[in-house]
């Protein structure tokens, strides 16, 4: 039988931080509700742009009465549309744990041991959350469904905290 490697002395733990409430993550959420729907505007008239691009060089073709916009109720532009939403949370969570609205609420997703989630946590939150509603966990005091599901939290950062966040960027 393998002897196990000694224990190091694990470094000093600082406080834990405070479990973020509904309160808090609905006022992040509705920070970057505003900046997903502004970035979902560009995305849309990128779109648009494609699908007049399309038929102007005749690799789409439209039926008597129809337009480009029509060419936007196909599959590729709803996942066009999803993959900036998935994009935006993705990139600030993986990258430094707060979006620009949790960022505005000194919120900060993270593992337990206070490292950036992965990538795979960020997706399974994202497919878990309902759009917000798993949020209403965090009224009873618990953590949110998307965060038990993704092995992660949403915790309360202190201002300086925030701020050596915001500085590190």
């Amino acid at each position: 039988m393998a002897k196990r490697p000694p224990i190091s002395p694990a470094k000093p733990q600082t406080a834990p931080h405070p479990q973020a409430n509904f309160w808090r993550r609905l006022g992040a959420w509705l920070y970057d509700a505003l900046i997903v729907l502004a970035l979902l505007m560009v995305g849309g008239a990128l779109g648009l742009g494609v699908a007049n691009l399309l038929v102007a060089t005749g690799l789409a073709t439209l039926k008597e009465g129809e337009d480009a916009a029509h060419l936007l109720q196909h599959p590729l532009y709803s996942a066009w549309l999803a993959a900036i939403m998935i994009g935006f949370y993705g990139w600030f969570w993986v990258r430094g744990g707060q979006t620009i609205g949790m960022r505005a609420w000194r919120l900060r997703i993270q593992n337990q041991d206070g490292s950036n989630i992965r990538f795979t946590q960020a997706l399974i939150r994202m497919a878990t959350s309902a759009f917000g509603l798993g949020n209403l966990l965090a009224l009873f005091g618990k953590r949110a469904f998307q965060d038990i599901w993704a092995e992660c939290e949403v915790v309360v950062l202190s201002k300086e905290e925030n701020r050596a966040l915001l500085n590190r960027e």
